[in-house]
């Protein structure tokens, strides 16, 4: 019973062939220091190895872990943190994208369009995993949609899932421990809705030295 603890399921779900004790600690949002105790642990007891990265060495246990993890998500809505952490247990490539894009390039410095009590959470994915991830959040309790907003009407939970198929290969960038797409793709996405983002486009000219004419200023004053 001592390995029945949220970070050590969260490790053995979220871990993926390879990875670093820092990334892991990063995907699951804890401490470095706690992770790599309870990998010490874990690789202890025959579940995992350590070899140039973090393996899974016993997927019956990781299975059941999984299925321990999405019957609380089902019976326990997930909070706004967990939504970031719960997407790494999928197993499939994607990236954080349009807000969520915004949001990560700015380290969580730019909130928009959503609330505590709303709030959706956009990914790229793969189009022939569509279905795939469609099912994942269903399992863990979950409600998604293919590019629009769920209605919150329509669920109790706070969190839900905007899905953005691509054809092309996810290749995402690494950001605070954040799958996300391309800096130059989430500017795109900025520009394109400026009036939205205008704030933001400042935050990641300077922090970025991107040249980029950004002011607090709201443009339409200036139409």
């Amino acid at each position: 019973m001592e390995y029945v603890d949220e970070t050590a399921a969260k490790i053995m779900v979220a871990a993926r062939p390879g990875d670093s004790i820092r990334r892991i600690a990063q995907k699951i949002d804890g401490s470095y220091s706690w992770v790599y105790d309870w990998i010490e642990r874990l690789e202890d007891a025959g579940f995992i190895r350590r070899e140039d990265g973090v393996y899974i060495e016993n997927y019956a246990v990781r299975d059941r872990y999984y299925d321990l993890v999405a019957a609380i998500s089902r019976a326990v809505p997930p909070s706004i943190d967990d939504g970031y952490v719960i997407p790494h247990f999928a197993g499939m490539p994607f990236a954080y994208t349009k807000i969520d894009g915004v949001y990560v390039w700015t380290h969580g410095g730019y909130q928009i369009a959503r609330g505590h009590d709303d709030y959706p959470i956009f990914i790229q994915v793969a189009d022939q995993d569509v279905e795939q991830w469609t099912a994942f959040f269903d399992e863990f309790g979950i409600p998604s949609r293919i590019e629009e907003r769920p209605d919150a009407s329509d669920y109790d939970a706070t969190v839900s899932y905007v899905l953005f198929p691509t054809s092309g290969e996810i290749t995402p960038e690494w950001v605070d421990g954040n799958p996300v797409i391309s800096l130059d793709e989430t500017i795109d996405h900025m520009m394109e809705y400026r009036v939205n983002y205008e704030p933001a486009l400042e935050m990641i000219a300077d922090e970025y030295d991107r040249d980029i004419d950004a002011s607090h200023e709201d443009p339409r004053l200036n139409a």
